[in-house]
C-alpha cells in the first residue's frame, strides 16, 4: 500500500513508455515488502538537469538512467564508480544522506549474467555495433577473460574511438561491415553479440537482421549468439541463428540482472529475487 511515507525509485529517459522496468522492479519490491514504488518518468533533453536535481528534494531513493542520458548524468554526480568511468556510461544513481548522487553502471553485470557458467575463458567474440551498449559488452568480455574481440560497425568514427578506448585492456580490432575478412571471422568466432537496435519491435520491418541475412551465411552451429534486444523475444536475428543450430540468448536475462543489481545497490546490498522479476515479465514478452 502506498502511504505518505512511501519513497520512490524511477527510470529517467526519452522515451520510456516502452520500458518494462517498472513491471519487474515493482514485483520485486512487493515480494521484499519494501515501502517503495518504481515508476518511469519521461524527460525532455533540455530538462534533464532540472528534473534529476529536483528529485533530490523529494523522497526519491534512486534512479535508473536510459537513452539518451547515460553520458550526460556524469556532470550531476558527486561520485562515480570506476566501472562507469571506464565504459563512459551511468545507468544507476543513488541518493546519499547528504543529498548527492552516486553514479554507477549495472549493465556490465547484467550482460555477464547469462554467460557466467559457459566457460568462455580465452574464447573469441564478435560485437555488432560501436555505440554505448558495445562499451559495456566489451568490459563484460574483459571480465570473462576472452582472448580476442572484434567489433563490426558501419560507423568509422565511433568504431575507431571504441577500439582506442579498450586497446590496452584486451586484444581488440575494429572492422567496417564491408570488410572481406568478416566471413571467416563469423565462421570461426565463439560468441556473437548484437548491440545494435536492428530487430527491435519499433524498428522497420525491412531491416530486421543486422547487416542483412546474407551477411550470416558462414555462421557456425557451434557459435553462441546473444542479442541484447528483449522485445520481441526472440528477435528475427535469433530465430535465424536458431535455425542454423546456434545456441541463442536474448536480452531478457540482462534486463533482469542489471535491474536486480540496481535494486540491490539502492537497498544497501539486499538480495533481490531474480525469478520473481522474471515471472513478472513473462506475461509481457
Amino acid at each position: 500500500m502506498i502511504t505518505s511515507k512511501t519513497s520512490f525509485l524511477a527510470l529517467i529517459g526519452n522515451p520510456v513508455s516502452h520500458s518494462l522496468s517498472p513491471i519487474m522492479q515493482n514485483a520485486a519490491i512487493q515480494y521484499l515488502g519494501l515501502d517503495l514504488i518504481y515508476m518511469a518518468i519521461p524527460c525532455k533533453n533540455e530538462d534533464l538537469e532540472i528534473v534529476v536535481n529536483s528529485l533530490k528534494k523529494m523522497n526519491c531513493k534512486g534512479l535508473n538512467i536510459t537513452i539518451p542520458f547515460k553520458q550526460r548524468v556524469f556532470d550531476i554526480c558527486s561520485e562515480i564508480s570506476p566501472v562507469a568511468k571506464k565504459v563512459k556510461a551511468i545507468n544507476t544513481l543513488k541518493l546519499t544522506e547528504n543529498k548527492d548522487w552516486i553514479g554507477t553502471n549495472t549493465d556490465i553485470e547484467g550482460f555477464i549474467h547469462p554467460l557466467k557458467n559457459l566457460n568462455l575463458v580465452k574464447k573469441s567474440s564478435l560485437i555488432l555495433g560501436s555505440g554505448g551498449a558495445a562499451r559495456s559488452v566489451i568490459q563484460g568480455l574483459i571480465e570473462l577473460k576472452f582472448s580476442k574481440i572484434t567489433v563490426i560497425s558501419r560507423k568509422k568514427n565511433s568504431l575507431n574511438e571504441l577500439i582506442t578506448n579498450f586497446k590496452n585492456d584486451i586484444k581488440i580490432e575494429g572492422l567496417l561491415s564491408s570488410n572481406n575478412e568478416i566471413d571467416n571471422l563469423i565462421h570461426e568466432t565463439d560468441l556473437i553479440i548484437n548491440t545494435t537496435p536492428v530487430g527491435m519491435s519499433n524498428t522497420s520491418n525491412d531491416d530486421v537482421i543486422p547487416f542483412g541475412q546474407s551477411f550470416w551465411d558462414s555462421i557456425n552451429s557451434t557459435t553462441i549468439v546473444y542479442d541484447l534486444i528483449y522485445n520481441p523475444s526472440p528477435t528475427p536475428f535469433l530465430k535465424f541463428c536458431d535455425k542454423k543450430g546456434c545456441m541463442t540468448i536474448d536480452g531478457t536475462q540482462m534486463l533482469i540482472a542489471q535491474g536486480a543489481k540496481s535494486l540491490s545497490f539502492w537497498t544497501n546490498g539486499l538480495e533481490v529475487p531474480f525469478e520473481v522479476m522474471h515471472d513478472a515479465l513473462k506475461q509481457y514478452l
